[in-house]
């Protein structure tokens, strides 16, 4: 179907320094992506096939779902991610612009308020509904620090689905079958994924899940956290989790007393010169919220869940205070920062810490802390919520197993909207008895440019990529190893019509290169079958096959290619 000297393979031997994840770096080596800006790429011919393919396997799931394809404008109103909020909640990754009459447009990351508009005109009824409308296409995001190639890029290619119900059991129903068609997607594709709760975060609604395909490489943006006892999983952000900490009963209220800690800032350097474990720690913490301080207090041994404290707190914009903010607020330098009498900074306070007596907090005074701090005693919680963040070794929050620690990538995600867009849009309908009620929604994400990357951070070797069968650019390599032989041209030549003609995607190196060029690109483009055509081999009428997954090499006869062909892929991923 291709021959190299025909198409635009520009394969590099260097390893390329903009490059962290070896997912990225081999689809630059390989010839598959250039940059153009910062977060953005240009797709070469072996990469767009990759997308098509997979874009493909997307569409036909869809379909099958009873999705309806349409296509719908980057470009969208200002006025109606007003209405939802949206406008100001997800800020500056938002790409805004006003044409030449002023009018004032976003660049669409995910299109909810643009689709929820277009039902808003058009569904009236009950018995328009259920509908399952989705797009593949071009979105942009502002990312601050666009990394990692096309897994965290500004300008990407998403195959994105709406539902629209009018009963909670309908939408159940719907919401279930993404779900099935997102795990026969990800299979079909040659990924295992693992479906796992998630924060809702700028989408809103009722409850989220990510696909996360795991990892065991710096790819990995993300911690889940599962059980393998009764199946729980959730992102890190999101987990819930059994405290395993055993804490002595509650004591008497002791006095409060100041300690000098002279060069003792963090947990260790704190425990270390009190002689005191971790868990009998409050650390406070001094963020800015919207550019509002807030103080959270979580126990020595745990760490704060940003996401937790964001929604916590309604924030759109939450950061870790700066050390200046810090002395600001508290009269002390880092590590000092503590509850008692610190004034006019709201205190969220973890659970595990309302299970304390006696505690260790700052004294946001410099080189001290307060020993024997008891809450309501000594400060009050503007509010207690749960601000730890899950990790490996904590207990299952459903059984009595221990959760897991694993590293994933999101490959797709399915969110549970509710009637947060209808409303806020005057998105409605009649029922049988002619009474109004908004639109029941869900919408669901799948990466199409994000997922072919994050499958090469599994599917690699040393010497290069090793593409699944399903999302490969070309299923078959076919490597004559001279072009000046004219026995190897003409098998090469019969052998690639006989798999153009049965419908098998082959590429053929035709080029007048060294056989170890030829190997090494082979090695590192990744196609899941090589075919090699040497003399040794043609003079006994065969050629050999290798799959790129294994070492094993076989002897087929020319005219048996198709059949071996076909054979070696059925027992490939």
């Amino acid at each position: 179907m291709m021959r190299w000297t025909q198409t635009y393979i520009p394969t590099l031997r260097q390893k390329q320094t903009e490059a962290e994840l070896i997912s990225h770096q081999l689809l630059l080596r390989g010839g598959y992506i250039r940059k153009l800006a910062s977060g953005i790429y240009l797709y070469l011919p072996l990469m767009q096939r990759v997308i098509e393919k997979f874009a493909n396997i997307v569409r036909e799931e869809m379909n099958r779902a009873g999705a309806l394809e349409i296509h719908m404008s980057v470009l969208c109103p200002a006025e109606i991610w007003q209405a939802t909020g949206r406008y100001q909640s997800v800020g500056k990754e938002q790409m805004r612009m006003k044409d030449r009459h002023e009018h004032e447009f976003v660049m669409c990351g995910t299109h909810e308020e643009t689709v929820t508009t277009l039902i808003k005109g058009e569904v009236k009824s009950y018995r328009q509904l259920p509908m399952n409308l989705y797009q593949i296409q071009v979105k942009f995001r502002d990312e601050i620090r666009p990394r990692f190639g096309l897994m965290r890029g500004r300008e990407f290619i998403m195959k994105d689905a709406y539902t629209f119900d009018a009963t909670q059991e309908s939408f159940d129903r719907s919401y279930q079958k993404m779900v099935d068609a997102y795990y026969t997607i990800f299979k079909r594709a040659g990924l295992d994924t693992v479906k796992v709760e998630s924060d809702t975060g700028a989408m809103g609604g009722k409850a989220a899940h990510e696909f996360m395909l795991l990892v065991d490489t710096n790819g990995g943006e993300e911690t889940i956290l599962i059980c393998d006892k009764c199946g729980y999983a959730a992102n890190a952000e999101k987990a819930a989790f059994r405290d395993t900490v055993k804490i002595g009963k509650p004591e008497k209220p002791k006095p409060l007393e100041t300690v000098d800690t002279p060069g003792a800032a963090t947990i260790e350097e704190v425990t270390a010169f009190l002689k005191v474990k971790p868990h009998e720690l409050v650390k406070t913490l001094i963020y800015m919220a919207d550019d509002k301080p807030v103080a959270t207090l979580v126990r020595g041994d745990r760490d704060v869940n940003e996401i937790k404290l964001k929604n916590a707190v309604g924030a759109i914009q939450l950061e870790l205070a700066t050390p200046g903010q810090i002395e600001e607020y508290t009269g002390a330098p880092v590590g000092f920062a503590g509850p008692v009498g610190l004034k006019d900074v709201p205190l969220y306070v973890d659970p595990l810490v309302t299970k304390l007596s006696n505690f260790i907090v700052g004294a946001n005074a410099d080189q001290k802390h307060i020993v024997n701090v008891n809450l309501d005693r000594d400060f009050k919680a503007t509010k207690v919520i749960d601000l730890s963040m899950a990790r490996g070794g904590d207990g299952c929050p459903m059984c009595n197993a221990n959760l897991d620690s694993k590293s994933g990538i999101e490959v797709g995600n399915t969110f549970q909207l509710g009637t947060k867009y209808s409303l806020s849009l005057g998105a409605k309908f009649l029922d049988a008895e002619g009474k109004e009620h908004p639109i029941i929604m869900g919408s669901y994400g799948i990466g199409i440019t994000r997922t072919p990357q994050a499958a090469l951070e599994k599917y690699y070797d040393d010497k290069g990529i090793i593409w699944p069968r399903s999302i490969a650019p070309y299923l078959v390599e076919l490597i004559p190893l001279s072009m000046e032989n004219e026995g190897q041209v003409a098998a090469a030549e019969k052998i690639y019509t006989a798999l153009t003609e049965a419908g098998i995607d082959v590429l053929m190196d035709d080029r007048a290169e060294r056989p170890g060029v030829k190997f090494n690109d082979a090695d590192l483009i990744g196609m899941p079958i090589r075919i090699t055509i040497g003399d040794k081999s043609l003079a006994k009428g065969k050629v050999e096959i290798k799959a790129r997954a294994e070492d094993k090499v076989e002897l087929v006869a020319v005219d048996s290619v198709v059949g071996a062909v076909e054979e070696v892929a059925q027992r490939l991923n």
